[in-house]
């Protein structure tokens, strides 16, 4: 079959729809891709060939009785192995929580009701806590790129698989940056959705289990264009029922946006750090397509305190472990403070994005390391200033460095501005500004890139 494994899930979908191509066949042939391609790369664990070529058959059977089927009707897709699938074995990286779950979480559930087919979980750290992907499970995951380097973490897995064509599209999760940093180091689009946009049932925990999570971090897609991100951002969003804090906030419908008037801000890094040259560059050069293109940019940050980003290491140290047994407990006035501190951090970008539309910057200070590097925790600096402030985040492919390895960069916007961060990424897509999805060397080919 032509390259079916690099095609968008809108297109396989359609593909399907119009039988031109059965589900069982679009799923042999990303079954083969995982077999040549994953030995090498480790992104894909637990894989569930059975159960994925029964639901294939199902969804070929729905279509030839004429059923009426939802936008990802037969396609085979990944999911990062925090979130449950139903007879799927999930470990969240960790022998703590390995476990086989006998029902779905949200986002799985959500994915199936929309014809999605899926056929395993993605490689993460142990408990989604680093931005490398290995665990003692399943081992390391390497980078697409360049296999001697990672592809990050935590959604490392999945940012991998879809670079190397092993999946269409994927769900990651971000408490720091881990559906962010993955993309920018393997080529690929990443979403951060808005806080409580997407519910987390099901998520890091047996559906039904308290939420050991419940600010901070949110879920979001991951894919190769940004017409598959709305995709399934669209299909995972919304109220479920079951996870209070999820707000019934519409998503927007999506028109053209022209860049001309667009009032962008732009910072090459942010107070206290330092971010490689070639990141630096394709952010200005981002920035100044977009003014020759008629946009207003100007170098601005918001006027905050930035040493308040302090705040967020212990605030994530509480809610990540306040219900282990045996851990330290903060006091409840403790935990007010912080978060009074956090709202005043959030009205300051609030405040910010009443005069601009949106924020470019690196989504990392470097690209992607060596698998062996020990000092990683410097590329948070770029990015848990949106977690603190709840804001959606969006990292789009802007091109690659020195070192031949892919750049991103990061496009910011006020809470619920998904939609918007989409439309301006496809307005300099369109511009030519920026390059969208370019295909990597085959991994035997990357595992020879010099260092």
């Amino acid at each position: 079959m032509e390259d079916v494994t690099y095609l968008s899930a809108r297109v396989l979908a359609g593909r399907i729809r119009r039988r031109e191509v059965t589900a069982v066949e679009v799923l042999g042939a990303y079954l083969e891709r995982i077999a040549e391609c994953n030995p090498l790369l480790n992104a894909v664990v637990s894989l569930d060939e059975g159960r994925a070529l029964a639901a294939a058959r199902e969804a070929d059977a729905a279509l030839a009785g004429g059923a009426e089927v939802g936008p990802l009707h037969g396609v085979p897709m990944t999911l990062k192995d925090s979130h449950d699938v139903a007879g799927l074995r999930t470990t969240v990286g960790t022998p703590v929580l390995d476990r086989l779950p006998d029902e779905d979480g949200t986002v799985a559930a959500r994915l199936r009701a929309a014809g999605a087919v899926i056929v395993g979980h993605t490689n993460v750290p142990p408990f989604l806590a680093d931005y490398r992907t290995e665990n003692d499970i399943f081992g390391r995951t390497c980078n697409p790129w360049n296999l001697a380097r990672s592809p990050g973490g935590s959604s490392g897995g999945a940012a991998a698989a879809l670079a190397a064509g092993l999946t269409p599209v994927e769900v990651g999760s971000d408490l720091a940056g881990s559906l962010r940093l993955p993309p920018h180091f393997c080529g690929v689009y990443g979403l951060k959705a808005t806080e409580h946009r997407v519910p987390t049932t099901g998520f890091f925990g047996s559906v039904g289990a308290p939420n050991p999570v419940r600010i901070l971090g949110a879920l979001g897609p991951m894919a190769r264009d940004l017409d598959d991100l709305e995709l399934v951002l669209r299909v995972i969003s919304g109220p479920d029922g079951i996870d209070g804090d999820v707000p019934p906030v519409p998503l927007p419908e999506r028109g053209p946006v022209a860049l001309a008037g667009q009032r962008l801000a732009v910072a090459p890094t942010l107070p206290g750090l330092q971010v490689a040259t070639d990141l630096r560059k394709q952010v200005l050069r981002v920035a100044a397509g977009a003014a020759d293109a008629g946009a207003v940019v100007d170098h601005r940050l918001p006027d905050l305190d930035w040493t308040e980003q302090s705040i967020f290491v212990p605030l994530v140290e509480s809610v990540t472990t306040a219900l282990q047994p045996g851990t330290e407990q903060r006091t409840l006035a403790w935990y007010l403070r912080m978060l009074h501190r956090r709202d005043v951090f959030a009205a300051a970008w609030e405040q910010f994005f009443t005069r601009y539309a949106a924020l470019i910057l690196p989504p990392a200070v470097s690209t992607a390391f060596a698998h062996d590097t020990t000092d990683v925790a410097a590329q948070g600096g770029m990015l848990v200033f949106a977690n603190l402030a709840g804001l959606p985040a969006l990292v789009v492919p802007a091109g690659k460095g020195a070192d031949g390895l892919p750049i991103g960069i990061q496009i910011i916007g006020p809470r619920w501005s998904e939609i918007r961060l989409i439309t301006i990424a496809a307005a300099l897509e369109r511009a030519g500004i920026l390059p969208g999805f370019v295909r990597p060397p085959e991994p035997a080919v990357a595992s020879r890139h010099p260092e």
